[in-house]
């Protein structure tokens, strides 16, 4: 684990593997079931995988609020790494953040690919793009994440169940007002100047992959792949399919 300290923030990347550099930014539920994911990222790129402010176990600063905020803070991270042509690989709720950085800082982002990113509403101020997953049962809000058997909740660690509800809590801290998206994001979505690849799980019922198809239709050089047999997180129901979408797009043409 490295540490950084960036704007006042404390920083804890993770970097695993050998190959061209991937900046990895994780989604928002689940962190120990995406491991494997990550190992796997590892066996082809050099993987820095920032743990965001707050789910990392730290009070963020008082006016570190937005996800605009983690954006910055990731682009400050790409300099102090020296990478000025980065590939940036979000998932979810890590996806929302690659999208606010490109838009701020174009250049900086050679490649995109995302995994059912949140962030942009394409809809209709009544229309609700992402489930609101704190509105139902636990089996059903899991239900729209996972097609086959949700985690067992009862198997997981009293380490790993806090890390749950901090994930929860600090969803909700950055994404609650205006629900899961920043209102504006979409308006500047023809910054995006680097090829965008959009992976989707097939059944996903927490963000639809209505948005997908809508989104790359956005994006100047946008493409969508859907994965079978997967809801909101397909690196964990179909990891192989996964890693292959991702071989195929353009993160894998991203040298050092």
């Amino acid at each position: 684990m490295e540490k950084f300290e960036l704007a006042g923030v404390s920083l804890d990347v993770e970097v695993l593997g050998a190959g061209p550099p991937l900046l990895y930014l994780h989604p928002e539920h689940y962190g120990q079931l995406h491991a494997p994911f990550v190992a796997r990222l590892a066996e082809s790129w050099t993987v820095y995988a920032p743990r965001h402010p707050g789910f990392d176990g730290r009070r963020p600063p008082a006016d570190f609020r937005q996800v605009g905020d983690i954006a910055y803070l990731y682009l400050d991270l790409l300099g102090r790494l020296g990478l000025d042509s980065a590939a940036v690989l979000g998932a979810s709720f890590g996806g929302w953040v690659a999208l606010e950085m490109a838009v701020r800082e174009p250049a900086r982002l050679a490649a995109l690919s995302l995994i059912a990113p949140l962030g942009v509403k394409l809809g209709g101020r009544d229309d609700r793009d992402f489930a609101d997953l704190s509105a139902l049962p636990d089996d059903e809000a899991a239900g729209c994440l996972f097609v086959g058997t949700p985690p067992d909740l009862g198997t997981f660690t009293e380490a790993e169940l806090i890390a749950v509800a901090r994930d929860r809590q600090f969803l909700a801290y950055y994404g609650w007002k205006p629900y899961l998206h920043n209102p504006s994001l979409a308006r500047w979505l023809h910054r995006v100047t680097a090829p965008v690849h959009l992976i989707w799980g097939e059944a996903d019922r927490f963000v639809a992959p209505g948005l997908g198809e809508g989104l790359a239709s956005r994006l100047l050089a946008g493409r969508l792949d859907l994965v079978p047999g997967a809801g909101h997180y397909p690196q964990i129901e179909r990891l192989d399919a996964t890693i292959a979408a991702l071989a195929a797009g353009p993160c894998a043409g991203v040298g050092g």
